[in-house]
């Protein structure tokens, strides 16, 4: 592999900072390190939150105050759970922000982990887009879709449903996405 290529979790940071993204206020847990390593870099600022709720309610006051989304980082399901309340919050409020929600590797889901959930079926009543990364290689284009969703007028919500072996494999040399515009204001 080339000494520049990068793993799913820096082809994530890289994409979501170069979209525009400047924080990400993050609860992670055991099948977010390779994420949380990779927001070691001072082009987006990480954000330690003790509880998934005030990761999402900082994203959304974020953008209340700044009018650009911010990221969060929330452990599988039950750490989306625990931040729905403020994605409720935002939702109504036209806030944008971008979900970012680890999940069990591949491998792991079939031993039924004990905090394994649908994580789809959670996000989608609050979130207005949510996609599942399926490869390394396609995380740069999905983080710049989830951008571009949380960034149109009105604002919204978008999930991106990151598996650990995503994460960790090696995303290749990525392209960088094109800068999504913003949808105009009507």
């Amino acid at each position: 592999p080339a000494a520049d290529a990068m793993n799913g979790a820096e082809a994530l940071v890289e994409t979501l900072a170069d979209q525009g993204v400047e924080v990400c206020f993050a609860n992670p847990g055991t099948s977010e390190m390779h994420f949380l390593a990779a927001l070691e870099t001072p082009r987006i600022r990480s954000v330690l939150c003790l509880f998934e709720g005030v990761a999402t309610g900082a994203a959304d006051g974020w953008y209340r105050m700044t009018d650009r989304p911010a990221a969060t980082l929330l452990h599988l399901g039950p750490g989306l759970a625990n931040g729905l309340a403020n994605i409720h919050n935002a939702r109504r409020a036209s806030s944008g922000m971008v979900n970012v929600v680890g999940e069990h590797s591949d491998g792991h889901l079939r031993f039924d982990p004990p905090l394994a959930s649908d994580v789809e079926g959670l996000a989608r009543p609050l979130c207005h887009w949510v996609r599942r990364v399926d490869a390394p290689r396609s995380v740069a284009a999905d983080a710049a879709a989830a951008v571009a969703k949380a960034r149109e007028h009105p604002a919204r919500i978008a999930a991106l449903i990151l598996p650990g072996d995503v994460s960790w494999g090696e995303a290749g040399d990525v392209p960088k996405p094109p800068l999504q515009a913003a949808a105009p204001v009507s």
